[in-house]
């Protein structure tokens, strides 16, 4: 079994079909069905069938999908460790929700990196609904954002802020500071970042509970740039209520309140649990004792920038899918 096998089978069991696993590791649906036919020649066992309503599973299929998610991870887990070792530098993965990484990520990453002379951060921008995938992948060390639900019990969850969203206008728009109903501000064009796109997470949450149409939202490639939009056009938008409060103050944006909405919601750390308790010298631990502290919760609202050299942006940045 190689690698690349692997990975083609795990991604057929976790995608449910040959053509999305082609896809997403961008090779052809030949390549994934010979990638398959080997498995099943060196193992003996069909491992997965193809009908009309989908993909089923043997036995020992389903034992190699579990075996194959391990494997992959120790794999992803033995390179990063080779190269710190090499390197004597630590480096610790961070996937992150867009939120988070656009706002709060900077001033963490830039405090916690400045207290380890031999640490380097890498961040990189995921949907919510992938953080589990990709620790227990050891694609990355933790995930911070909105939590998924349910979470194995090979993953810990560690609540560390709490924040509100509040819908912003322009000053002149019709509906600034007023108290609204679900259908008035439903009815609007809404303006939102990238986890506007998500299925997970407070925006969309918020999208779904007022029943907002498709042809209402546009999709920005960030936040901060759906925010700056709404004070040139007539729309509403989700901010979070820090980073537009002094806007707020100096009357270049307005809020509207819808009462029946909850703009309440948190992040969280996620990591694989340590297998031995205590973990020295484990940057992922030590960030997960060190994100709740009152100077890492001040350096995220004030959103300091990041010390060149001491962050290092993952390639590949996924925004949405």
């Amino acid at each position: 079994m190689t690698p690349t096998q692997l990975r083609a089978y795990a991604a057929i069991v976790r995608l449910g079909s040959f053509k999305l696993a082609a896809e997403e590791l961008d090779v052809t649906e030949s390549a994934v069905s010979f990638h398959v036919a080997q498995l099943r020649k060196e193992l003996g066992d069909q491992l997965v069938s193809r009908h009309a309503t989908g993909l089923s599973f043997t036995p020992g299929g389903l034992r190699l999908a579990s075996r194959a998610h391990e494997l992959l991870g120790l794999q992803n887990r033995t390179i990063a460790e080779v190269t710190e070792a090499a390197s004597g530098r630590r480096l610790l993965r961070i996937a992150a929700s867009s939120l988070f990484g656009e706002y709060a990520a900077p001033g963490l990453i830039d405090l916690f990196a400045s207290r380890a002379a031999d640490l380097d951060v890498e961040l990189s921008l995921h949907q919510p609904t992938d953080f589990v995938d990709l620790l227990l992948t050891r694609s990355a060390d933790v995930a911070i954002g909105p939590r998924p639900q349910p979470l194995p019990p090979e993953i810990s969850s560690a609540q560390f802020l709490r924040y509100q969203l509040v819908l912003v206008v322009a000053p002149d728009h019709p509906l600034a500071g007023r108290t609204v109903g679900a259908a008035a501000i439903r009815a609007e064009r809404w303006f939102v970042g990238p986890s506007g796109a998500s299925t997970f997470g407070v925006v969309p949450e918020v999208l779904r509970s007022l029943r907002v149409p498709e042809e209402q939202q546009r999709i920005f490639q960030s936040h901060s740039a759906a925010t700056e939009e709404v004070k040139r056009s007539a729309g509403v938008s989700p901010a979070m209520s820090f980073t537009v409060a002094k806007e707020l103050s100096a009357g270049t944006l307005a809020r509207v309140e819808v009462p029946e909405l909850d703009l309440t919601s948190s992040w969280e750390l996620l990591r694989v649990k340590d297998t031995d308790g205590r973990a020295p010298g484990n940057p992922a631990a030590e960030l997960e004792r060190f994100v709740g502290t009152p100077r890492a919760i001040q350096a995220m609202l004030r959103g300091a920038g990041v010390t060149s050299g001491r962050f290092r942006p993952s390639v590949h940045v996924t925004l949405w899918s």
